[in-house]
């Protein structure tokens, strides 16, 4: 019997204890927080990613509301990502990190790393239509600073320039001669009149594109890298079309029986 009541003793005195190491203090946790989080920053320097990896996600299973930690997470994932490596071991990776990035922007939705961070890793790994969705739900949120979005729209403009550039350009559809001390350029219509219909797409698209960033930005506005990008664009398109279509429609035309 005694020897019963003691252990009922011991265990009554441990039961504190115990639930103080399995609970630590706010200081306490904090403190073990910011050391995997140090930790994982030494390791990144070194480059082990993978080691700076698991300190984030300690870290971040530790305090799941901490600030930093899920930005360190998405760094250290993106930085095992290897740049024209598309073995699908690889590709998994950088969709894990695009993953991460996206969490850190849950909680700040303005974060510019992030955002440019999954538009970049879309782009990397050839996911063209979730990169345009990505670019359009940017250029599309009206909570975010007119530059902020005139700069999406910017880059879903560029896309299209280069949608239409890859087929106007092409040897068999842009014929440039010389003439004295003058190049002349011309264009014929492509082998496959889908390929026009593109390119014309492309660059009508493309235009629309450029116009609302153009429209974003304040007339006031010194002229920047990304307005000088917009006129640039605006005007060589509009020029483009003139020549391309009236050239290719007048070379479509005689090859009509």
């Amino acid at each position: 019997m005694k020897i019963l009541t003691c252990l009922t003793i011991t265990i009554a005195l441990t039961a504190p204890l115990q639930a103080q190491t399995t609970a630590p203090t706010p200081n306490v946790l904090q403190t073990q927080v910011q050391q995997e989080l140090n930790e994982a920053a030494q390791a990144y320097r070194r480059g082990n990613f993978a080691e700076a990896q698991a300190h984030s996600e300690r870290a971040l299973l530790l305090d799941p509301e901490n600030k930093t930690a899920p930005m360190y997470l998405a760094r250290t994932i993106h930085a095992q990502y290897k740049p024209g490596d598309f073995t699908p071991e690889n590709v998994a990776k950088a969709e894990e990190a695009i993953f991460a990035y996206k969490r850190t922007l849950e909680r700040s939705p303005g974060d510019d790393e992030a955002y440019k961070a999954v538009a970049y890793l879309y782009d990397a790994i050839k996911e063209e239509e979730l990169l345009r969705e990505w670019l359009l739900q940017r250029a599309g949120n009206g909570s975010l600073p007119n530059d902020k979005r005139a700069e999406a729209f910017v880059v879903l403009a560029s896309k299209d320039w280069d949608c239409s550039f890859k087929i106007t350009e092409l040897p068999t559809t842009k014929v440039t001669t010389v003439r004295g001390n003058k190049v002349l350029v011309s264009y014929q219509m492509p082998k496959e009149r889908v390929e026009f219909e593109r390119a014309n797409e492309c660059a009508n698209r493309g235009l629309e594109m450029a116009n609302i960033a153009i429209t974003l930005m304040p007339e006031n506005e010194s002229p920047g890298p990304t307005k000088q990008i917009c006129f640039w664009s605006w005007q060589n398109w509009l020029k483009w079309k003139e020549r391309y279509i009236s050239n290719a429609n007048s070379v479509d035309n005689t090859r009509k029986p």
